[in-house]
């Protein structure tokens, strides 16, 4: 399954008439994992008005969805964080956000937009990253076709993450799940059949 998530953890924060947001963004690939997330970020700022939070769980075998106001009006702050989640294509992500109340009331809409830039910039300061499975093969050919066969893959959704150099050439190709029979095939026509395949493992990245 290919989705979307953070590379890291990434914080922000805000000062909207007097309150202070800050937001914290994470990777979460199980709901526990989530759930420890906010835990640790809850016991660190404790001494704060509301810890807001939300996260959703989904690598195609486990999913889970939540989302907590923590005292905040209902819908206010943890259904708002969670829409950035999720109109952000995010998957395996849980995000708190902390409030210290600087004596304004913001009003309705003003929570859903503080806690919704809050998130988005965390999100934004974690960094999004794609997650899909790959396959990888060998290909070993003669130095004369270095270029033909550097090229092809490049050009083709491939990438070479292996090297050897002796009396012949071997890379090691990966490509996304399902692309490398096809790169495999191109290779051997653009090569008119003066190279050895062999296929490897499929891993996820």
């Amino acid at each position: 399954m290919e989705y979307r998530t953070l590379k890291g953890v990434g914080t922000a924060q805000l000062v909207i008439k007097r309150s202070v947001f800050i937001g914290y963004a994470s990777p979460a690939s199980t709901e526990e994992e989530a759930k420890d997330f906010i835990a640790r970020i809850k016991a660190h700022h404790s001494d704060a008005t509301h810890n807001v939070s939300a996260y959703l769980i989904n690598d195609g075998k486990n999913f889970a969805v939540r989302y907590d106001d923590d005292g905040e009006p209902k819908g206010s702050a943890g259904k708002p964080v969670l829409k950035v989640i999720q109109n952000k294509g995010l998957s395996n992500v849980v995000v708190v956000v902390t409030r210290y109340f600087g004596g304004i009331k913001l009003g309705y809409g003003g929570l859903v937009k503080a806690y919704s830039d809050a998130a988005s910039l965390a999100i934004e300061n974690a960094g999004i990253v794609e997650v899909y499975e790959t396959e990888r093969f060998e290909v070993t050919f003669p130095y004369s076709l270095f270029h033909t066969v550097k090229s092809t893959i490049e050009e083709n959704g491939g990438r070479v993450v292996g090297e050897e150099y002796g009396e012949l050439v071997k890379f090691t190709v990966e490509t996304r799940k399902g692309e490398a029979e096809p790169l495999m095939e191109l290779l051997t026509e653009k090569t008119r059949g003066r190279i050895r395949l062999r296929p490897l493992f499929m891993r996820s990245v």
